[in-house]
């Protein structure tokens, strides 16, 4: 439904990832540089959180491009899953970089090594600028899309605000511990949000049902529809975590055909209120074999 209506919207959309996507990359690169250049496990700790940023909104860019080609005869749903993929690679690329951090920064902490605190601040403040133009090119686009990368890289902005209160504690205090629990913190922070997008896209992945999609309540209010006798063999999935897709069958007493057709529209405005955009219905009389096991 939406692919007629919504193509300024995917190319802007587009646009403004691809600009996101170009200052994070570029970013990155200074940072791994400034951070081997620092002695700083913290910088380098955020340079493996910037990467992980720059390959998702590399593939959000590529998939947010490729989404607008629509279905084809290879993939009838489309290309939406493919930005699953790019999920799962990325995670992984973050969990064994996140495995390297900690087995250099974990023996720092009783050993700290000097970090250079100057540094570390000036990056801190390029970091916060970078960051920050991202957030702010992506506010303006209006997706979904660019609404999630957008709060992923103000995450990072108030990362790069840590990073410089490290900076400025070694500086004044010398407190060179700070720097090593800095990239700890970071490092379990990138850990736990990969496994929360890890688990989501498993979901996905596996067909099960979307978070907040209460299957009993919609059965009850689809029953409760004039002409319905009993709704069974429902199953609701989603193509990528916003795509929704709902498959029923309907039990009906009325062998009038018109009626089927107003029963078929009654129960997909039913579900588009659900946000489930593609819907197919099977409609069949009390007797009619039904050729699932599970009817």
């Amino acid at each position: 439904m939406g692919h007629h209506h919504h193509h300024g919207h995917n190319h802007n959309s587009t646009g403004n990832i691809k600009v996101a996507f170009a200052i994070n990359l570029v970013f990155t690169i200074i940072e791994i540089v400034g951070g081997l250049f620092t002695n700083s496990i913290a910088i380098l700790s955020d340079a493996l959180h910037d990467l992980g940023d720059s390959l998702s909104l590399g593939l959000s860019w590529y998939f947010q491009h490729k989404s607008n080609q629509g279905r084809d005869a290879t993939y009838t749903f489309g290309y939406k899953r493919f930005s699953l993929l790019g999920a799962v690679i990325n995670s992984i690329v973050l969990v064994v970089g996140s495995v390297f951090i900690l087995y250099t920064a974990i023996p720092r902490l009783w050993e700290p090594q000097v970090a250079k605190p100057e540094g570390m601040m000036i990056l801190a403040v390029v970091g916060i600028i970078f960051n920050g133009a991202a957030v702010l090119k992506l506010q303006k686009g209006t997706s979904i899309n660019e609404r999630v990368v957008s709060l992923h890289l103000l995450e990072d902005v108030l990362g790069w605000v840590a990073v410089l209160i490290g900076g400025a504690l070694i500086y004044f205090f010398d407190w060179q511990i700070i720097d090593p629990l800095l990239s700890v913190g970071i490092t379990c922070f990138i850990l736990f949000n990969v496994y929360r997008n890890l688990s989501d896209s498993f979901r996905v992945f596996l067909q099960g049902k979307p978070h907040g999609m209460d299957l009993e309540k919609l059965k009850s209010e689809m029953e409760a529809l004039e002409l319905v006798t009993e709704i069974h063999d429902l199953h609701i999935w989603t193509m990528d975590g916003e795509y929704t897709v709902a498959t029923l069958h309907v039990v009906t007493e009325s062998e009038k055909v018109p009626e089927h057709e107003n029963l078929r529209i009654k129960i997909k405005e039913l579900l588009h209120k659900e946000n489930i955009e593609h819907v197919t219905i099977e409609i069949h009389l009390p007797n009619d074999d039904c050729e699932f096991e599970d009817c």
